[in-house]
């Protein structure tokens, strides 16, 4: 398993960060190369990817998520393999530190190679970078979820 750790500061309070990052249909608007997410109920969501040419369809199942604390995940069934945490920690009144863990098995040389070179990684701070930009210009949540699991 490979794994990456990333962060990012944002300035925008911690609910509005933690409510905007439960709305998982928005992701493709700030990830890349996500497609399109399905959130199918309360704790589980279809993805579709497109990296380098490959699609993938898999199911995640969301593992615990604590209001305005954390959202952790793992892939179910399928060839994707990952599973992941991401914090928010308040700084302040207007600023919250956003931590992606996430681990993941690569599927195949093309894979395996990209993540030897760091393509993950960097991939995963370009999508910090834009989620980043993305709530810090809207200001307010597209919608919220305040449920537990």
């Amino acid at each position: 398993m490979s794994q990456v750790e990333e962060s990012i500061e944002v300035n925008v309070p911690v609910r509005t960060v933690y409510d905007q990052w439960t709305q998982f249909e928005t992701f493709p608007e700030f990830m890349g190369g996500v497609e399109r997410i399905e959130q199918r109920t309360d704790t589980l969501t279809h993805w579709v990817t497109k990296v380098n040419g490959v699609q993938r369809e898999f199911d995640a199942e969301v593992t615990e998520q604590i209001p305005d604390e954390r959202v952790a995940w793992t892939t179910v069934g399928g060839d994707v393999k990952q599973a992941g945490v991401v914090t928010f920690h308040r700084l302040d009144a207007t600023t919250t530190k956003v931590m992606l863990q996430m681990k993941f098995d690569p599927d195949g040389m093309a894979e395996s190679v990209g993540d030897k070179l760091g393509f993950v990684k960097r991939q995963a701070t370009a999508d910090l970078e834009r989620f980043k930009t993305f709530i810090e210009k809207r200001g307010i949540e597209t919608g919220a979820w305040r449920g537990q699991v």
